[in-house]
């Protein structure tokens, strides 16, 4: 095996790595979403029922896209709960927040995410691992735009 080849494995290792922590972040994100879905209460239960539906189906989405991007670079996709418990950054609620505390904890969420995709970005480019960075800019890019919504729905 030449080195280039070698440090092209150990490139796309690498890279394979970073996205199974963004997977984790967006797989936990997707069923706290989806949870909060189920569970807000409240006199803007209809509207935020229907934001966390638009988001934990577009979540849903993403882990699909980020798992097979893995599988490309010929690693495992991460899958069972204790994996994504390993690797997430973005902790479960287990809880039954307050409509309010929902926002304020997705919103978190959403930034965590954005900060594991700018990782994956990072690990990537240093990889030139074109795809991998891009998948983990349109990622950037959805987790800022679901928590500006979520944001102002907190502003008062």
């Amino acid at each position: 095996m030449s080195s280039a080849y070698h440090n092209d494995q150990k490139a796309r290792q690498e890279s394979a790595a970073a996205l199974a922590r963004l997977l984790a972040d967006t797989y936990t994100l997707y069923l706290k979403t989806q949870g909060f879905h189920w569970n807000v209460t409240g006199p803007r239960f209809y509207d935020l029922h229907k934001l966390f539906e638009e988001q934990y189906t577009a979540l849903a989405a993403a882990n699909d896209e980020i798992a097979e991007r893995i599988r490309a670079l010929g690693a495992k996709a991460p899958a069972s709960y204790a994996e994504f418990k390993a690797f997430a950054s973005i902790v479960e609620e287990t809880g039954e927040p307050s409509s309010d505390e929902m926002l304020r904890q997705l919103l978190a969420d959403n930034r965590s995410a954005v900060r594991t995709a700018q990782r994956v970005v990072e690990t990537a480019e240093a990889g030139n691992d074109v795809g991998s960075a891009d998948l983990a800019t349109q990622r950037i890019r959805s987790h800022e735009k679901a928590a500006w919504m979520l944001e102002a729905l907190l502003a008062r």
